[in-house]
């Protein structure tokens, strides 16, 4: 389940410790709940300081599903099916995705499909145009966008004035 216990730290020490690793960034509860485990403490223990941590705002799920997905997108330019495999992976609830991901701007995501997209087309040195359409819908699906926006974007024109 987890990595090997360390030594058993005192609930006052583990408090410390995880308020730390919280403040540090947006902690999913389950890492935390991991991290806690992992600290050698007991099932009760590891849930009255979930809900302390709760309580004193150091753990707020929402908050962690907004900075995890707008993160993912501007940082490493993520496509919505990546980022709610990733928020479901840490066990983020479908409302929590589903409100991430809304906050994801439209015209943000379809501009960051076409920069991702033109820059693959630099990299590349394919004379074949199928095989160059089928390269960049990988590449982006690979990403994580949606089949259907890819497409959108692959128009045969774009691929002939770019290469």
């Amino acid at each position: 389940m987890n990595k090997s216990p360390q030594a058993q730290v005192s609930i006052n020490e583990a408090k410390a410790k995880i308020e730390h690793y919280c403040a540090y960034q947006e902690r999913a509860q389950q890492e935390v709940r991991d991290k806690l485990y992992s600290y050698g403490l007991h099932h009760d223990e590891v849930e009255q300081l979930i809900s302390q941590l709760i309580e004193e705002n150091f753990l707020n799920e929402e908050r962690f599903a907004m900075a995890y997905a707008g993160g993912k997108f501007r940082m490493q330019h993520w496509g919505r099916i990546k980022i709610k495999a990733g928020l479901k992976a840490k066990q983020v609830s479908e409302r929590l995705i589903t409100k991430a991901l809304n906050a994801i701007d439209p015209l943000d995501y379809e501009a960051s499909l076409e920069n991702i997209l033109s820059k693959k087309l630099q990299q590349l040195n394919e004379k074949d145009t199928f095989k160059l359409r089928q390269r960049l819908l990988t590449f982006a699906y690979s990403k994580g966008y949606e089949k259907d926006l890819i497409l959108n974007s692959l128009t045969f024109n774009d691929l002939n004035k770019s290469h």
